[in-house]
């Protein structure tokens, strides 16, 4: 545990000292704060003391936002050689694997946390449904971890960062669009499995307050299936040498 909040902090540094978590952090405010409090279906026009309007516009930044954040974490390792040294701290590949996600998923609640004021804000507006609000915080967090284990997927596949930046995006794409589209077009057995896998079918639901075993179930399961298939590929990396 210790080797990997050491990777954790490591990589967590990287990105401060780098200015990508200052420009992700600000991008990420300007954007939501500018549709939750001042342009379309805002917060006044609605007229609805809620966050729905926040959620969803997250719910699409932090899809184009995390494989930007991940893209670099295997990849630039890969392309400059440092993974090998990384390899030979008695440091393993789970470890190594399990401190670069949790120090995006840092970076991603530091992100989330400095929204906290909206919350505050639409609470003194209106009476809120603070289950509905907590679940949606929640249902972020969760997609954002699922997309941060493909990310570093994504970025153990490859040694060029834009490389695994469009493939990041190209297996998201499939959970965060493509899914829901097929399931509004397919009916039965087929339907229900696509809607299934679709991300919105689940994030809806938290986000509606609504904690269910299913949602923790499909979140879980493709957060450790990509951290799995990210440690495989390291290995087989040491494998080959």
């Amino acid at each position: 545990m210790r080797s990997i909040w050491v990777i954790t902090k490591r990589e967590l540094a990287s990105y401060f000292d780098s200015l990508i978590a200052y420009v992700m952090i600000i991008i990420f405010l300007g954007l939501s704060g500018f549709f939750t409090w001042l342009f379309g279906s805002n917060v006044f026009l609605i007229g609805q003391a809620d966050l729905q309007v926040f959620f969803g516009i997250s719910y699409w930044t932090l899809f184009f936002f995390i494989p930007a954040i991940t893209m670099r974490s295997i990849a630039e390792e890969n392309s400059s050689g440092t993974i090998e040294l990384l390899s030979t701290k008695a440091v393993s590949d789970w470890q190594i694997v399990v401190g670069k996600f949790m120090a995006s998923l840092l970076l991603l609640v530091i992100a989330l946390a400095c929204t906290i004021p909206y919350y505050i804000t639409v609470a003194k507006l209106g009476n809120v449904d603070h289950g509905a609000i907590i679940g949606g915080y929640f249902g972020l967090l969760l997609m954002s971890a699922m997309y941060i284990s493909i990310g570093i997927f994504s970025s153990s596949l490859t040694n060029n960062q834009i490389v695994a930046f469009l493939l990041a995006l190209f297996i998201g794409i499939f959970f965060h669009i493509l899914f829901q589209l097929m399931a509004s077009g397919s009916t039965g057995m087929i339907g229900s499995i696509m809607d299934y896998l679709s991300v919105r079918t689940h994030f809806e639901s938290l986000s509606r307050g609504v904690i269910d075993t299913r949602d923790l179930i499909y979140f879980g399961s493709f957060i450790l299936a990509g951290l799995v298939l990210s440690q495989t590929m390291l290995s087989k990396r040491n494998w080959h040498n």
